[in-house]
């Protein structure tokens, strides 16, 4: 490697860092000692499933939101006999521990990366983190160990051992990878700089362990060995950085004013309604997305009406008058629930959201039940995703009217929210004036950017695509903007697209006034808002850039 390598990448989350790099490591490549007999490998086998399950178990007490979620597909996967009994007959013939996890793994997860469903190549990384977690416990090699302030280089990096590091003073830098992935969406919320793809640039695979490195994924670069011209420059950017975050968190609580002095609204979005209690609600106009997945799968099964009830309400009490727009259960795609979602060959086209919800009416009253009686709690307003035609907002509704007379004839103290679509599909963002019925639209940018430009955003080999700084996302935005305008309805995006400060100006010059973002973000957000001035583009290059 040359005295100074420059490596770029795709940021995946903002910030600095500055450290020695980590080459990871496989699990497996400490040595196993077989035991006696087959018997002895299967209870070996068995003992690390354990060690393994343990550990899942002592990270979900400590995670949060959609870490949760995370690791609960996966210990609901390591609880599951089936790869233990595949690894079992393995060992019959004469295979020790470790070649026989590896063989059940490893042939699982091919599966799911020739799948032609986006969603199980995404989970492939949840398989890949069961399999080295067991491994690690059968060679005694443990958890992978990432020492402190350490800028890790990796092909990937599962989410477990991601929630297991301590990553202050760090950063991370995937040869693979995708800024829509598991980690990088856990790596934002926790504020740990990442980039993605290092390895598709060139030169990654010369990098030395130990050597001193520079990350900087505002720009995607990771320098290793730099020179004083190099460090120097990243001191005075990483300083200016810093400066923005401080005056970001000053001035969180103020307005967010554009240079023309113009209103635009910052709302949060949450997964749990524990997340609230970090929140300070004065930095906020109120809750753009509370998602309800949540409450659903793992080990708590499906969720009872008093359950959900007493979530909404929290959140409701705690945005004290400020307008919380709750989901519907947004479940299949990418988030099934055994029991409830549907198994199909392409779950993104298939059964999920408001789709799943109206195939379900008995679970689907409940929450209606819940929202209706939590919604006098505050400014409550719900939120119908995978809304693909104005038939389903119908049936929703009707079923709200339903649900919102059997709670009269009980006595029940309840409310009629306003209900509004999310604005993900082609469909509704093409024609959105066939939408009339809903209250209000929320566009989902992430879902809206897969469908428009046919790249799941699990796909870490065509990341680069899933673009909603594209030309035809944009212009679908914007015409939900004007539309909405001029039906005199409310719009806002509650997807990943609001929190990127690179996007933001791009957004409000589609006409946007309302984003809801992650918590992590509201001074950011703000800060880049302040600063931009409405500017009319050339003619003939609206949205070509």
């Amino acid at each position: 490697m040359p005295a100074s390598a420059r490596i770029k990448g795709r940021p995946a989350s903002p910030g600095y860092a500055e450290g020695r790099i980590h080459l990871a490591r496989d699990p497996g490549d400490s040595d196993y000692v077989p035991a006696s007999s087959a018997e002895g490998e299967i209870e070996a086998l068995q003992t690390a499933i354990s060690v393994a399950i343990s550990g899942l178990q002592t990270l979900v007490e400590r995670a949060e939101g959609d870490a949760v979620d995370i690791l609960e597909f996966q210990l609901a996967m390591l609880a599951d006999d089936t790869f233990f009994e595949v690894a079992s007959a393995k060992i019959g013939e004469g295979a020790q521990a470790d070649i026989a996890w590896r063989y059940a793994l490893d042939e699982e997860i091919a599966g799911y990366l020739a799948s032609d469903d986006e969603y199980f190549k995404a989970r492939s990384a949840d398989l890949t983190d069961i399999r080295d977690r067991v491994l690690g416990a059968l060679t005694g090699a443990g958890e992978t160990v990432i020492p402190a302030g350490s800028i890790y280089i990796g092909d990937d990096l599962t989410p477990s051992a991601f929630l297991s590091h301590d990553w202050r003073g760090g950063g991370i830098a995937l040869r693979r990878g995708s800024a829509t992935s598991h980690v990088a969406m856990l790596a934002r919320a926790a504020g740990v700089p990442a980039i993605v793809g290092i390895g598709a640039a060139g030169g990654a695979e010369g990098l030395e362990d130990g050597v001193s490195a520079l990350l900087d994924s505002e720009q995607g670069v990771l320098i290793a060995e730099p020179d004083a011209k190099e460090r120097a420059e990243f001191q005075a950017a990483y300083e200016r950085y810093l400066k923005t975050i401080r005056d970001a968190d000053r001035n969180a609580v103020q307005p967010a004013l554009t240079a023309d002095g113009e209103r635009v609204e910052i709302f949060v979005n949450i997964a749990d309604p524990s997340e609230v209690d970090a929140i300070d609600v004065a930095t906020v106009d109120g809750v753009g997305l509370m998602r309800t997945e949540f409450l659903f799968g793992g080990d708590r099964g499906l969720p009872d009406e008093d359950d959900q009830y007493a979530a909404y309400r929290k959140v409701l009490e705690w945005a004290d008058g400020k307008p919380v727009i709750i989901r519907t259960a947004d479940i299949g795609g990418d988030k099934p629930i055994e029991g409830y979602s549907v198994e199909e060959d392409n779950s993104f086209l298939g059964m999920r959201g408001i789709r799943l919800s109206l195939r379900r009416p008995a679970v689907f009253r409940q929450q209606i039940r819940a929202l209706l009686r939590s919604a006098p709690s505050g400014r409550l307003k719900v939120m119908l995703p995978m809304v693909s035609v104005p038939d389903e907002i119908d049936r929703a509704i009707a079923l709200f009217e339903e649900e919102a007379r059997l709670l009269e004839t009980e006595g029940v103290e309840h409310a009629i929210p306003e209900i509004g679509i999310m604005v993900e599909v082609p469909s509704v963002a093409v024609q959105p004036a066939r939408f009339a019925r809903a209250a209000f639209f929320s566009i989902g940018s992430n879902d809206l950017t897969q469908y428009v430009l046919a790249v799941s955003r699990d796909n870490a080999d065509l990341s680069e695509l899933a673009d909603p700084a594209d030309p035809s996302v944009l212009a679908l935005i914007e015409n939900v903007v004007a539309v909405a305008r001029a039906q005199n309805r409310e719009v806002s995006l509650c997807g990943d697209a609001a929190s990127d400060t690179r996007l933001v100006p791009l957004l409000l010059q589609t006409g946007l006034r309302k984003l809801s973002v992650a918590a992590s973000r509201i001074g950011m957000v703000k800060e880049v808002v302040r600063q931009w001035r409405k500017a009319e583009p050339a003619p003939g290059l609206r949205h070509t850039a």
